[in-house]
């Protein structure tokens, strides 16, 4: 069921006010009425359900500080400014600080009624769409596999929600081992195509007449389905964009081009390029780099992505600990600080592999995180074993949020276990896991 839609009046004159709310009521709204902006503001906050119609000359904070104060806290909220004869200049000013539109005195009822229509309709456009990011982002199959808290891949998560409900086609890029084709599904899973086909082409080691024929036809007889019309009305993702010889190139623009705006099928292209200096935009022809480039993603490696590395660990040493029936290996604080130190060249898939090693020779008995962290820099070449130094209070936080972690997955969420495991009082352990967004019914 859709939240109602509030309107919140705020004006010194009790006539006014009672006027305004009276009026709207009989026109289906539900109202709410302050005497001033510092009583508004007690109520108000971000994600309120609703609009504000203030007057814009007000004692103690008038009308401009309330505006620039509820811009603060929510940039999106529509607020309608009530101005006198002769305050027009003020009103501009409004609208430059963030108002949503504003009304002289005295105004006609039913223009403030219209106003406030639209008003209420574009606040509930702004909610539901809160609303889905959250649900995006706490849960959907793919979206939960995109785990990390730190503020990269926040920024990525929004970004995926953004270009995936846009209509434009998209590049990817970044290091190898980042998850790119999981997040060129991710982009597909959140869009309009959701529920449409979905075609992944590897673009590298493929003879160029056989990858044109498979691409774009013609067929033989009996044959497949070239794939763009495999995909067609759905999202074509093609891996290793770099790799498309120049003559496809223009038979992929042209192919673009015919397809309208907006495009019946989407392209999103993933660059995998890994030589020293060179870019995605340095192997392709200018004008198929910029209308891909359009909507850019690019992946955070490993590196910067702070105490995701231990949660990703950690949650990559459970798996496997179930899949070989054994218990999980510890992390000691030493082998956690090299964890988040490592330069990871290899990234998620790397990460994956020194967890399942870390495993198998924790069910044997023998070896340590911190030898297969050594020998995996040895098997790299040019890696250098730590990247820059973090700040103690870092490395102490991750350790800290990766112990309550586990041990609350041990404990399958029993509270009581936790705190006579960590010997921490229930307060404490409350807010810890509340700083680390860690949940109890995550557990369960």
């Amino acid at each position: 069921m859709a939240q109602a839609m509030k309107i919140a009046i705020v004006d010194d004159e009790q006539d006014m006010r009672q006027s305004i709310s009276q009026w709207l009521a009989l026109s289906g709204f539900d109202t709410e009425t302050f005497p001033s902006a510092e009583e508004a503001l007690k109520s108000v906050g971000q994600d309120y359900p609703g609009v504000i119609i203030s007057d814009i000359r007000m004692p103690g904070m008038d009308g401009m500080q309330f505006l620039k104060k509820l811009m603060s806290v929510d940039s999106s909220l529509p607020v309608i400014m009530i101005t006198g004869h002769g305050d027009v200049p003020m009103a501009v000013e409004a609208m430059r600080v963030g108002a949503y539109d504003f009304l002289e005195k005295p105004f006609n009822p039913d223009r403030m009624t219209e106003l406030a229509k639209k008003a209420t309709q574009v606040r509930r456009m702004t909610l539901d769409a809160r609303a889905l990011r959250r649900e995006l982002g706490d849960g959907g199959t793919i979206m939960k596999k995109l785990v990390g808290a730190s503020p990269v891949m926040e920024r990525l998560r929004e970004d995926i929600l953004d270009l995936g409900q846009a209509d434009g086609h998209v590049l990817i890029d970044g290091e190898t081992g980042t998850g790119k084709t999981l997040v060129a599904h991710a982009l597909h899973a959140v869009g309009a195509k959701a529920g449409r086909k979905f075609v992944v082409v590897r673009l590298a080691g493929q003879d160029e007449e056989a990858l044109g024929a498979k691409l774009f036809g013609p067929i033989e007889e009996g044959g497949q389905q070239p794939f763009v019309e495999q995909a067609r009305g759905g999202t074509l993702v093609l891996e290793d964009i770099e790799a498309l010889p120049m003559s496809l190139q223009a038979r992929l623009l042209a192919w673009m081009n015919d397809q309208g705006t907006p495009p019946e099928t989407r392209v999103v292209a993933i660059c995998n390029l890994q030589e020293g200096g060179r870019t995605c935009e340095d192997c392709l022809r200018p004008d198929l780099f910029y209308r891909l480039a359009q909507m850019k993603i690019t992946l955070p490696p490993l590196r910067a992505r702070g105490e995701d590395i231990l949660m990703l660990f950690t949650r990559f040493g459970d798996q496997f600990a179930e899949e070989y029936g054994c218990a999980a290996p510890a992390v000691s604080a030493q082998e956690a600080a090299q964890l988040l130190q490592a330069p990871w060249p290899g990234n998620i898939r790397q990460l994956i592999n020194i967890a399942e090693r870390a495993v198998l020779q924790s069910r044997r008995g023998s070896g340590t995180i911190s030898s297969l962290l050594m020998n995996d820099h040895d098997d790299v070449e040019g890696a250098t074993m730590t990247t820059e130094g973090k700040p103690l209070k870092e490395y102490v936080e991750a350790f800290e949020r990766m112990l309550i972690d586990n041990t609350m997955r041990r404990h399958k969420g029993s509270i009581v276990g936790v705190m006579d495991e960590l010997c921490l009082p229930r307060r404490t352990l409350n807010e810890k896991m509340a700083k680390y967004g860690l949940q109890r019914s995550d557990y369960i």
